[in-house]
Formats: structure tokens, sequence, C-alpha cells
């Protein structure tokens, strides 16, 4: 469905719409977000049981040890490789979810479903289904500070409301003016940063503000380490 040309606040919303909550399959428009919560004080990761899984895989499991710093990893993607460092000191849930979809294949040959081209700047991906719906079959806190911001260049995580995140995420390039309710876990490198400006260059599918990139992008694969 295309829509009129969106404010940045009426796109912000959209980024909570069509979020990566873990499994939902409602197009209601999502709660709205409280104050920011910090997933990360208490030392635990919980990913609790949420909706069918876009494909089946195994939450992290309790106990285990969790990342404590950088980490590497590279989307490989049909319009170039993306490194990303991920922020496993800060956003240690976070990155934990996202390292083990990536080592059971969970994104591999998935496409990239979501670009927004007025008020916010982010490519969104991390849903099997192409859709904006699916997502692991689990869901987890936020990790946030209230301190966010939305740089080019910025990794974060796509939600439908506190507490919502599953495995969808959006990356962000060029500077995005959000409220600080998308846990921040990863930067792009310069070189992967470019490569997706050169995917937002040629607009969406239709020549909307928000909708499939014109050219389909997909994720081979992510390597990590």
């Amino acid at each position: 469905m295309r829509t009129p040309l969106l404010s940045a606040a009426l796109a912000a919303s959209a980024l909570l719409l069509l979020a990566g909550c873990a499994g939902a399959t409602t197009t209601e428009p999502a709660p709205a977000v409280s104050a920011p919560s910090d997933g990360a004080v208490s030392g635990e990761c919980s990913y609790a049981a949420s909706g069918q899984p876009a494909v089946d895989v195994t939450p992290p499991a309790e106990g285990t040890d969790q990342p404590t710093g950088e980490v590497q990893v590279v989307l490989q993607t049909s319009a170039g490789d993306i490194p990303v460092t991920l922020d496993g000191e800060r956003t240690p849930c976070t990155v934990e979810s996202f390292v083990s979809l990536a080592q059971q294949q969970y994104f591999s040959n998935t496409e990239c479903h979501r670009l927004t081209t007025s008020g916010i700047y982010v490519l969104q991906c991390g849903d099997p289904t192409g859709t904006g719906r699916g997502g692991p079959g689990y869901r987890f806190d936020d990790e946030l500070d209230g301190t966010e911001t939305y740089p080019a260049g910025t990794v974060a995580m796509a939600n439908a409301g506190p507490g919502t995140n599953g495995s969808q995420f959006f990356l962000v390039y060029d500077d995005t003016k959000l409220d600080p309710n998308y846990t921040v876990f990863g930067t792009m490198s310069p070189e992967g940063l470019a490569v997706v400006q050169s995917i937002a260059a040629a607009g969406t599918a239709g020549g909307a503000p928000d909708g499939a990139p014109a050219n389909p992008v997909t994720i081979t694969g992510v390597t990590v380490g």
C-alpha cells in the first residue's frame, strides 16, 4: 500500500508499525512507547516465546555466556557486503540473539523488505517472510539508556513497542531523528554504509517514500567473527 509523503513524526510511527515484533500478525497502530527501559541491568537475557517463528530456530539458552565486547559480522547481500561492528558490551542480549540467529542461518536468503526515504532514512531487514510481520518466535527486552541517537551508519532493532524485539533491524543510511526507543546495537563500516546508500539512491518500488526497495536486496548470508 502506498502512503502519502510522511513527516518525520509519521515516519517514526510507521517504523513502529511495520516492525520486528516476534511473529506479529496485526497492522493495528502500536501502543505509545513508554520511558526507556534498561534490559541489560539485571545481567540476564530472557527470550520469551511469542508467535510462530518465520523460520524454525532455537532461542539462546539461559545461562550461556553473553558477548562482552565488539563482535564483527558481515551482512553478505546481493548489493554488496555490509560489515558491521556489534556492541556486545552495551547491548549483550541483542547481540547474543542476532549472532545466534545468524549462526542458525535465519537471515540467509531473506529480502530487506522496507526502505524509507522521507523523514527517516532506513533500510529494514530481518524478516524471512518479507512482509514486515515475521519474527523468530520469541521476543526480548529493549537495551536502552535514553541517550540513543540514529546517525548514518547506525544499526538498530525495529520494534512494535517496548519489549517487542525479535529479528527485524534497520540500517540507517542518513542522519535520522527518532525518539530513543530503538536499541542501537551496532555500526556499519564506511564501506557498508556506502552499500546501503547505493540501495537507497534507487528509491522504492513505485517511488513512494516508504516501501520495498526499487532494486530488491537479499541477505545471502551473515558471517560472524
